[in-house]
């Protein structure tokens, strides 16, 4: 019996060291053309035989109210085999309720930005591409954002490639277009992150928590705080 108990520790031990060594994945694909929005986020590891995807096709203003609708699609399995499509709406107060709720995790947990900044130092980013064509009718002022828009990617780099470690040179481009009134970006890129080093930091916010539980309003985290009301 002792004999079957320490084969079974042995094997835990194994796996619990696998899977934190287990690097993870995360494809981000955004498309904005005009007024259509596609964001496409793929998780993988073990060589694609864990895999997740979000797929958000339609992003769009609501007619009827000041809201977005999003039609999202989860897809997950080595062949994306089980599926589901959700329809989400957000108005102000999800924007509101979520921005207190930072507030709520800036206000009990010491130490936070140190920790993320701990973490996203663990995260790789590679295989950056960025490509935009603007134009807004007039030759002048599409150069003048056509320029700004370079200053702005370059921002936008340089912080990322501060706080984590970028790999690779991203392949960027700016189009502009002098005739016509266009808006096209698109953007792709890759993050790896070993698996330890997220839960090592989900432990660091556990550990460095102060005060009692904080009062979340946004509906991913009221249930956290037992409060089922979503209003400012």
């Amino acid at each position: 019996m002792m004999k079957w108990v320490l084969l079974a520790i042995l094997l835990l031990t194994v796996l619990a060291i696998i899977i934190l060594f287990t690097r993870v994945k995360i494809f981000l694909d955004y498309f904005h053309g005009n007024d259509n929005d596609h964001l496409k986020v793929t998780l993988k590891a073990w060589g694609g035989l864990i895999k997740y995807k979000i797929d958000v096709p339609v992003i769009k203003i609501d007619d009827n109210s000041p809201s977005i609708v999003a039609e999202k699609k989860t897809e997950t399995g080595p062949d994306e085999n089980i599926k589901k499509d959700q329809t989400t709406q957000v108005d102000k107060n999800d924007v509101l309720n979520s921005i207190h709720d930072i507030r709520q995790l800036l206000t009990h947990i010491a130490g936070f930005h140190k920790i993320i900044r701990g973490f996203l130092k663990k995260v790789t980013i590679r295989n950056i591409e960025w490509h935009t064509m603007v134009g807004v009718g007039d030759a002048a002022a599409t150069a003048v954002i056509t320029g700004a828009l370079w200053a702005a990617k370059g921002g936008v780099i340089g912080i990322m490639s501060q706080y984590m470690k970028l790999k690779e040179m991203p392949v960027m481009t700016i189009t502009p277009s002098f005739q016509q009134t266009i808006s096209i970006t698109s953007f792709k890129c890759m993050f790896q992150v070993r698996v330890g080093h997220a839960i090592l930091a989900g432990i660091k916010l556990v550990k460095y928590w102060k005060g009692g539980w904080p009062d979340f309003k946004s509906k991913q985290l009221s249930a956290l705080s037992g409060d089922n009301t979503n209003s400012v």
